[in-house]
């Protein structure tokens, strides 16, 4: 199912009539619409010479977690460490952010621009261990992508 998003978000990426924010709201949108585990997609991005997370496009339930320092939660931790990190179970994490009591499961990918870590992807699901070796490969395809216009 997954790979049959991946021309989509080629198209979207290569669409250059619009900018580069309402390109990554429409790629947050078209997951969110098409898996049914993603309920919450969203870019967080490094706040320019701070150590913490901007929050960016997003398609789901506003969060008030807009800002987010390095090591907290899961965004932050991948902001330290560069490599996916998949959360079958958010309450059975110490380190977690609650963003809405709904939210079973997170998985967020690290985005590189030129070997530097810039930003993430995240997801959070309503459903619990929703998220496989797909999604993580998939969500890597996406950050490629958007990789190419940052």
């Amino acid at each position: 199912m997954l790979a049959t998003l991946k021309p989509r978000v080629t198209s979207i990426i290569d669409n250059k009539t619009k900018d580069v924010n309402a390109r990554l709201l429409e790629i947050c949108e078209l997951l969110k619409e098409n898996v049914a585990h993603y309920d919450w997609v969203g870019f967080y991005f490094k706040n320019g010479d701070k150590n913490e997370l901007k929050l960016g496009p997003y398609a789901g339930a506003p969060t008030d977690h807009t800002i987010i320092p390095f090591g907290k939660g899961i965004c932050g931790q991948v902001a330290v460490s560069n490599q996916n990190f998949v959360v079958p179970d958010v309450m059975a994490q110490d380190n977690y952010i609650a963003c809405s009591i709904t939210v079973k499961a997170e998985i967020v990918v690290p985005l590189f621009v030129n070997g530097e870590n810039i930003g993430q992807i995240d997801i959070d699901s309503n459903t619990p261990d929703p998220f496989t070796s797909e999604d993580e490969r998939f969500l890597e395809f996406v950050n490629e992508e958007v990789a190419k216009i940052l």
